[in-house]
């Protein structure tokens, strides 16, 4: 399996002029997903905290681009790591917002962690799922191709959260207190 470096990474986000916004969020969601992917560990330890990273910092890779073009950043984002060779890392960012079916069977998995990190950062802060899905509804939910998604994108979200607390030593309002900045901003902006 090939994934992205770091470096690679921060090349990849400057190639794509990611507005500073979204690299905040994103950075947020790799930290949120780390922390429960290690938090995890000796339960899952089959998780690749490797391809969590690289694939919660690259879940917004186009979504600047989006704003332009109307695309589906799930999807491009998805395509573009998929066509630079990292077929793994694209199908977890093509999943960060509604995961395929069978996400439930097995042990939790890195898309799990992607697409449930993502659905607790706020901007750049960790907040619940209510709050979230209060944006959520509030930026997209007036589209009504989205509303159902959006239904349907939370009662999984609820459910992977049953399932990721089920094995965390903490409980879900606890999580902004777990995360440890475990990559800044700073070092993507002074990798360009």
């Amino acid at each position: 399996m090939k994934i992205p470096s770091r470096p690679q990474c921060f090349r990849l986000i400057h190639q794509m002029k990611m507005l500073d916004h979204i690299i905040d969020h994103s950075v947020m969601v790799s930290n949120v997903a780390l922390c429960i992917a290690r938090c995890l560990e000796k339960d899952c330890s089959g998780l690749n905290a490797d391809l969590i990273f690289s694939a919660a910092l690259l879940h917004d890779i186009t979504k600047t681009r989006s704003f332009e073009t109307g695309e589906l950043h799930s999807a491009t984002g998805g395509e573009l790591l998929t066509g630079l060779g990292y077929p793994e890392v694209g199908d977890i960012i093509r999943q960060h917002v509604v995961l395929d079916r069978g996400w439930d069977k097995g042990p939790v998995s890195e898309r799990e962690i992607v697409n449930y990190a993502d659905k607790r950062v706020l901007h750049d802060k960790v907040v619940t799922l209510d709050r979230r899905l209060a944006y959520i509804k509030k930026r997209y939910g007036r589209d009504d191709r989205f509303k159902h998604q959006i239904k349907k994108m939370w009662k999984t979200t609820q459910a992977i959260e049953v399932r990721l607390f089920k094995q965390l030593s903490f409980e879900t309002w606890e999580l902004k207190d777990q995360v440890k900045p475990l990559i800044r901003r700073e070092e993507i902006l002074n990798s360009g």
